[in-house]
């Protein structure tokens, strides 16, 4: 009877998985149509990150090519693919690799389900793999340019002495020398620079894909005034007076300081600081000077460099007042036959400012009020004068009041009346 049993039941498993198959079937239809697969691009490059590398190696290139890829998954796991940083990853392995040149599979990793991966490039990366390798070298500075004239350079100093240079072991064997350049030309001072070091092949040439420790040192150099050379400045020497109304605004004087040097180092220690030029004449200026000036050189003392003139620039400049004028009265301009204006106030005060010389010449008839009323119809109207100064140096400060009311009408003559 059991193995009756048995038969019936063992007959029966075929319907059951057709019944199974087909509520699966329909659960999945349920769970697609309610949340359909979608198949896009990933918006974003995937950088490749390296794992399993010997420390004692080093990576060329160090920055791989990303990965795009193109994903099949469930509308509702897009955006946790696209927001979790960790959700998407491209995986080279370099467990066990000694040095050489390798073809590498890139691995796609992918935290979430579910997610297929259609496609993505590039599949494998090419990669050379060599032993890192640090060197201690020594540091050369190279000094160009040299002081100013009449100034000595101490030899330089350096806060250190070597630095590491690390990188490809390929790389390290072409470094030479590692070099840092100091420029001192020019200089009348000690100066402290921060220089930065560079790796050079034996042809001069910079080698990259290196790390220097440090990558930048402090050179210090003492820069001193050889002896019987001296700074000293120059002054200016001025004779006469400019011209009546006008005033001095600057003296200038190119170069300010001079080196003066002879061979007996006590005259130029006994000079007293400055050395002047020949007196300039400035009588009865009224513009500005540029003139070329022999320096008054003390016997025995030379300019360094052969200078013996040198450039003067003085300012001179009219002396500024201004002058009111009261009671200026105002004249019509381009009013048209036929018509008659009034002007409404009929003077008006003006405020003349300019070179006092100027000022003083002024004479009543060198300033008009004017307005101008062409093409303005009959009426009342609101017209700003203008001020007309014959002395062209003169400036117009402000008028009292700055418009006037012009009324304008058409002129009747009077008719003769006759009486009966």
């Amino acid at each position: 009877m059991i193995w009756g049993w048995l038969r019936r039941a063992w007959r029966m498993v075929p319907a059951f998985v057709t019944a199974f198959l087909l509520a699966l079937a329909v659960w999945v239809s349920a769970v697609t149509a309610n949340d359909p697969n979608e198949e896009a691009v990933y918006p974003r490059p995937i950088p490749i990150t390296v794992v399993g590398k010997d420390p004692n190696l080093i990576l060329s290139p160090e920055d791989l090519n990303s990965v795009t890829l193109t994903l099949r998954a469930p509308r509702s796991l897009w955006n946790s693919l696209i927001n979790e940083p960790d959700a998407v990853r491209a995986v080279v392995d370099l467990t066990g690799l000694a040095p050489g040149t390798y073809a590498v599979p890139v691995q796609i990793q992918i935290s979430l389900r579910p997610v297929r991966v259609v496609s993505y490039t590039p599949k494998t990366v090419t990669i050379n793999l060599e032993r890192l390798e640090s060197r201690e070298m020594p540091i050369k500075l190279v000094v160009n340019g040299t002081p100013a004239a009449g100034y000595n350079a101490d030899p330089p100093q350096l806060n250190r002495s070597t630095v590491v240079v690390s990188g490809p072991q390929s790389q390290v064997q072409k470094v030479a020398e590692v070099q840092a350049v100091l420029d001192i030309s020019g200089a009348s001072e000690s100066l402290t620079r921060t220089l930065a070091l560079q790796a050079l092949d034996a042809n001069g040439n910079p080698v990259s894909g290196l790390t220097l420790v440090p990558d930048r040192i402090t050179a210090s150099v003492s820069i001193r005034q050889r002896f019987g050379y001296r700074n000293v400045v120059v002054k200016v020497v001025l004779q006469g007076q400019v011209a009546s109304g006008y005033r001095l605004t600057n003296i200038a004087v190119f170069p300010p300081v001079i080196t003066v040097f002879s061979e007996d180092p006590q005259s130029v220690t006994d000079l007293p600081g400055y050395i002047e030029t020949v007196p300039v004449n400035i009588a009865n200026a009224k513009d500005d000077l540029d003139v070329l000036v022999p320096l008054n050189l003390p016997p025995g003392i030379s300019v360094v460099g052969d200078q013996t003139q040198v450039l003067v620039r003085v300012g001179v400049a009219a002396i500024e007042s201004s002058v009111t004028l009261p009671n200026l009265r105002v004249e019509v301009s381009g009013l048209a036959p036929g018509y008659a204006a009034t002007v409404s106030p009929e003077a008006l005060t003006v405020i003349l400012s300019g070179p006092v010389a100027l000022l003083d010449r002024l004479q009543p008839g060198d300033v008009r009020v004017i307005v101008n009323v062409q093409d303005l119809p009959p009426g009342t109207h609101q017209v700003t004068p203008m001020v007309e100064i014959l002395l062209s140096d003169l400036r117009v400060e402000s008028i009292q009041p700055e418009t006037v009311e012009v009324v304008i009408t058409r002129s009747t003559a009077a008719t003769p009346t006759r009486r009966p």
